[in-house]
């Protein structure tokens, strides 16, 4: 170590030489051209050799100063010579010493203000250098809960996918919501060297429920303290962090100050930035003890197995239950008792710089922890304003996080060269389904669409609701782009009952369908809507797996298959519950029927009531759906029959049936390999006559298609030969793949599409 100093002091000797050699070179040549303490005119006139102020004297100067300044051109190559061998020296020399290392870090240590480590272009301090494996597994544990937590988590994440260059493995504290928002949002995101463990976080509620907390946070707010025995035995070292955090740099940057720790640090922290624990932000404000402005805990690295061998969690209770019999309760969750134990035992933390925490609630100190944006490091919204914060840079750090908020999570799933990734069985049977795809096939990217995974992010906004408890409960499911958003709000008012909404959409959008929906009276107050992102990717609208998405996440025993630019009658909700006992749907295999119409009309005036909508049909106000461009749809539907009908009546299958049903959730999945317009409903009406199903037709309901402007694929569809072509390729294979399905009874699938 010290020969890499002695190297650095010589490497500095001759990068200063290179530097004030030639300087005192042109100073020299400079003060030459003064005469008698006054600049001489250099102009060319002057210089001529026939010019009366030529001299032999000033002449054989000249001609030294010239001999002078080879001779320092010369120590100069022969310095950058030194020099480069020098270069070529120290990395190999470093090599020699840190294998497989690539990052640094800098950092402070029990209130040192020393920076160590060549990070960002940092200076560094010789003997200080911790090392990352370039290919070793970076521990990440967070507690979240909830639908708002389980947004937040993937902004945090997000920002350290950007930035990072190793392997990470997520430990993730989770109540049931969380888990199962994340789970699937991680399964389908499928990011390369990403590894996530869940740990049911309602288990843990009785190691900290007899702590008593005000924080907003709630008992989810106390759990990091149960971390030691929460996380797996093996596991030695963990960085820990609040879902409110979001990442301006390398994480491993900070995995890299688990090297630094030295005796029993065994706690790294950001001295928190209010005076909050100073006692002083009111009068009588009484806070849990602290050394001096305490440790704020958004950010913490853990050396676990120390902790255990310290018996941590016993030196957190005893603490605890010391301070709670005068305190009564803690006001900051569980970092109330991390600094009441620092308190007494100091030596339990090595305190991280400031940047590694930049905290930016009311009234911090949060502006002395940075010159320029290269020092930021990580932002920690800790306050419950979040962005609404008030802070002079504010504006810069909100649009930093709301660059990972919005930002596309498909780009991050790239892949970490050199690093082996652990075997993943639906990424391994993704790539072998694509391998067997002709990609000379001119409807290849129909048939790739069918096989593309969605990233998916399920409840993406607050649910909560409890099927009724007589098993007729139904949901509406539907699916939507952010063109139809719009409707949402008609259609709350039209249907009382669950609704579950598949929406597809970009990273960005989904950020202003979270504003749309926050902003809205009426869909904030309805929270039996279940809203589940699927995120864009490709160049189809991917209709049959949002309607499969919508379909498998809902709670009610049965389902309305319907679409967003309809309306359902007023009161069919509880229509069809009445109708779900009377056709004792429990028991049997059919498909009701809500017959579907339409209006030209942007404005329209709704039916109350059949005999309101027969009179507007009559009128040529209302028409039967499609009636004028695809009558096949719902010709067997028989609307001169339902305009008389007052008890249910069963029809039979046509050629391109293609009704709205209500159905059991058992109920066949939508086929894939429809995307975009065509065939994407007809094919499962298909199937569920396939299945046996019995298509009966509800005399008293009705629903109205609203108008809107052509969608994008019946544009292509309509444009494009090559479109159609591919289509009818589908429809035929479909077909075929049915009567290998179902057999002889399926023969008539293709003997009806030849005779339409």
């Amino acid at each position: 170590m010290l020969g890499i100093c002695r190297g650095r002091r010589k490497f500095l000797a001759a990068s200063l030489t290179i530097l004030f050699v030639p300087a005192i070179t042109w100073i020299y040549l400079f003060a030459g051209s003064f005469e008698d303490g006054k600049p001489v005119s250099l102009s060319p006139l002057e210089l001529q050799p026939h010019s009366p102020r030529y001299t032999a004297s000033s002449q054989r100067e000249r001609e030294s100063l010239e001999v002078r300044v080879r001779e320092v051109e010369e120590e100069n190559r022969a310095l950058r010579k030194q020099l480069s061998l020098a270069q070529a020296r120290g990395p190999a020399h470093r090599r020699a010493n840190h294998s497989k290392t690539y990052s640094m870090e800098e950092g402070t240590g029990d209130s040192e203000s020393l920076r160590a480590g060549i990070v960002a272009g940092n200076s560094s301090e010789c003997g200080q250098q911790p090392v990352v494996e370039k290919c070793e597994t970076i521990h990440v544990a967070i507690v979240c809960a909830g639908y708002n937590a389980s947004r937040d988590v993937v902004t945090l994440v997000k920002s350290v996918l950007f930035h990072r260059r190793n392997p990470l493995h997520f430990h993730l504290i989770a109540d049931a919501i969380a888990k199962q928002i994340l789970a699937t949002l991680f399964q389908t995101w499928m990011v390369p060297a990403v590894r996530i463990d869940f740990y049911d976080a309602d288990e843990l509620k009785s190691e900290v429920s007899w702590i008593p907390n005000k924080h907003y946070s709630g008992i989810y707010g106390l759990m990091k303290l149960v971390l030691t025995k929460t996380l797996p035995s093996n596991l030695e070292r963990v960085i820990v962090l609040d879902t409110d955090i979001t990442f301006a740099t390398d994480i491993a940057e900070l995995w890299a100050v688990f090297h630094k720790f030295k005796g029993q640090q065994v706690l790294g922290l950001v001295e928190n930035q209010s005076d909050w624990y100073l006692g002083n932000l009111w009068k009588n404000h009484r806070p849990w003890p602290a050394l001096g402005r305490g440790y704020n805990t958004g950010v913490i690295l853990l050396l676990l197995d120390k902790l255990r061998k310290m018996k941590w969690e016993q030196m957190w209770r005893l603490t605890a239950e010391r301070e709670l019999m005068s305190m009564l309760s803690t006001s900051l969750a569980d970092q109330d008792i991390f600094n009441a134990v620092i308190k007494q035992n100091p030596f339990l933390v090595y305190q991280l710089p400031c940047f590694w925490n930049v905290q930016l609630s009311d009234h911090t100190r949060s502006e002395q922890c940075y010159r320029d944006v290269s020092d930021l490091k990580v932002i920690h919204w800790n306050s419950p304003k979040k962005l609404r914060v008030k802070n002079k840079h504010v504006e810069f750090f909100r649009n930093l996080y709301l660059t990972f908020l919005e930002y596309d999570g498909n780009l991050l799933r790239r892949e970490l060269f050199g690093c082996p990734s652990e075997a993943d069985v639906n990424s391994e049977n993704l790539q072998k389904q694509l391998s067997e795809l002709d990609e000379d096939d001119l409807c290849y990217e129909f048939r790739r669409e069918r096989f593309t995974v969605h990233r998916t992010h399920l409840y993406f906004l607050h649910y909560e609701y409890e099927p009724a408890a007589d098993n007729t409960d139904v949901t509406l499911v539907a699916q939507l782009s952010m063109d139809r958003l719009q409707m949402l709000e008609a259609i709350c008012k039209h249907w009382e009952g669950p609704i579950s909404l598949a929406l597809y959409l970009s990273d960005a959008e989904a950020q202003q369908f979270l504003r749309y929906a926050q902003g809205s009276e009426v869909l904030m107050s309805r929270h039996n809507v279940g809203y589940h992102i699927v995120y864009k990717e490709g160049q189809f609208y991917p209709v049959n797996l949002l309607r499969n998405v919508a379909m498998k996440h809902i709670s009610t025993p049965y389902m309305f298959l319907s679409d967003i630019d309809f309306l359902p009658m007023y009161g069919l909700y509880e229509y069809l519950r009445k109708s779900v006992i009377q056709l004792d749907l429990a028991n049997t295999k059919k498909a009701l029927i809500v017959p579907a119409f339409e209006t030209l009309r942007y404005r329209l005036s709704f039916p109350k009531s059949k005999a309101e909508l027969l009179s507007m049909l009559d009128m040529g106000t209302l028409f039967t759906f499609r009636y004028h461009v695809w009558t096949k749809g719902h010709a067997p539907t028989n609307f001169a029959k339902w305009r008389t009908a007052t008890t249910p009546y069963r029809v039979e299958w046509e050629a391109d049936f293609e009704p709205y049903v209500v159905v059991r959730k058992d109920c066949p999945e939508y086929d894939r390999r429809f995307v975009g317009f065509g065939w994407n409903k007809v094919a499962h009406i298909m199937e569920l006559d396939a299945q046996e199903y019995e298509f009966t037709v509800l005399p008293n309901a009705y629903m109205i298609h609203m108008p809107h402007a052509p969608s994008f694929d019946i544009t292509k569809f309509r444009s494009n030969k090559q479109y159609r072509i591919c289509l009818k390729t589908l429809k035929e294979e479909f077909q075929q793949d049915m009567s290998r399905h179902y057999g002889f009874a399926a023969l008539k699938y293709l003997t009806a599409e030849n005779n339409s």
